[in-house]
């Protein structure tokens, strides 16, 4: 009677334990599928930002080689012009010497006028107007320096902004490896294919 008591009990107690792990065993699934349906979002989650960083990053990239084609252009203008002032200052320099030749040959003429007394008057005159064209040359020459020396400035403003510039772009440059530091974390533990 014991034994059959026994048997009896073991059938429901084995539907129940049956029962119960088929309920364990849904419940499990169902976790599982829930953590996988989790990683799938996050994963795609991730492309997308990873997509977007890209996308960025590119943005940079360009906005950076236009800002280095637009130095470039600007560094081939200031070239030019300084290259056409040194031709200017180089045909100054040759007008100057002439004038010196020319003073040179007037003072011998002078030397050799002065033996004639008619013609005192008349040197003299030309001697003052002479004499007055030199002042306007000096003050041309005075203006001519003064265009110089702003010029000098300027060219040393243009290389401050340079010198400038180039602290900007490198800054840039280091601002650029920094952003991209998160990008190949990224990348080493998630490669692209």
């Amino acid at each position: 009677m014991a034994e059959e008591t026994r048997s009896s009990k073991m059938p429901e107690d084995d539907i129940i334990l049956q029962q119960q792990f088929r309920r364990a065993l849904s419940s499990f699934e169902g976790i599982i599928l829930s953590q996988i349906d989790i990683k799938n979002r996050l994963g795609d989650r991730l492309n997308y930002s990873i997509q977007a960083g890209i996308i960025v990053l590119g943005l940079i990239a360009v906005s950076i080689l236009v800002l280095l084609l637009t130095l470039s252009s600007q560094i081939t203008r200031i070239s030019g012009v300084v290259a056409e002032m040194n031709k200017h200052f180089i045909s100054v320099s040759d007008q100057m010497h002439r004038i010196e030749g020319h003073m040179g040959s007037m003072e011998q003429r002078v030397a050799l006028l002065s033996s004639v007394e008619a013609r005192m008057a008349l040197m003299d005159r030309e001697m003052t107007s002479i004499r007055r064209d030199m002042d306007a040359m000096h003050g041309s020459v005075d203006d001519i320096d003064m265009a110089l020396s702003a010029v000098r400035t300027n060219v040393r403003n243009i290389s401050v902004n340079m010198d400038l510039m180039n602290l900007e772009v490198q800054t840039m440059s280091g601002q650029m490896i920094d952003i991209s530091r998160p990008a190949r974390t990224m990348n080493r533990m998630i490669p692209f294919p």
